[in-house]
């Protein structure tokens, strides 16, 4: 997630400033795509990575996150895996960058922010940066899983075999 920011001194110069999701949320957004793609299913790291193109590590890292905060479930045994907790229509993009970053603050004047500002008591903005982040979390509590991402696109199922076409006869006319 990055937000394009303004021209400095020149055309030339514009930076990608703000927000910005770190790798790991992404592949964490990829894996559990492929899960929600699957319905259900348990599948072990290795058929993740295999379905996702990342390594069986860093499936495994990930999923090890996504499974503390209860998105993903595992089974054990020789059919075990992981397998998706919920409805992909209902898990937001909130949840699955606080499940891998920890809570969204866009910087450290909000409230819980990890590194507090050095400078709130003498700053006229100090106030209103909880309103920029509540409306920058409930931006991404409206995306849900599901709609961010069309898995039958990126995880597509083996082609399964079709019965040719019958031929209609040919109208003598």
């Amino acid at each position: 997630l990055a937000f394009t920011g303004g021209i400095c001194r020149s055309d030339i110069e514009a930076k990608v400033t703000l927000l910005r999701l770190n790798r790991m949320t992404d592949y964490a957004i990829v894996v559990l795509g492929a899960l929600a793609h699957r319905h259900g299913e348990v599948l072990a790291t290795a058929n993740i990575a295999s379905l996702t193109g990342l390594t069986q590590t860093t499936v495994a890292k990930v999923a090890k996150r996504l499974q503390a905060c209860d998105l993903l479930e595992t089974r054990r045994g020789v059919n075990g895996g992981y397998q998706l907790t919920g409805d992909p229509a209902t898990l937001s993009l909130t949840m699955i960058i606080e499940a891998v970053d920890g809570p969204i603050a866009v910087n450290g004047c909000v409230d819980g922010a990890q590194d507090p500002c050095a400078v709130s008591n003498c700053c006229f903005m100090s106030n209103q940066w909880n309103k920029v982040n509540d409306t920058v979390r409930d931006a991404l509590d409206a995306i849900s899983l599901a709609e961010l991402i069309d898995p039958s696109r990126l995880f597509p199922l083996p082609e399964q075999e079709t019965a040719p076409a019958e031929k209609l006869p040919v109208s003598a006319g």
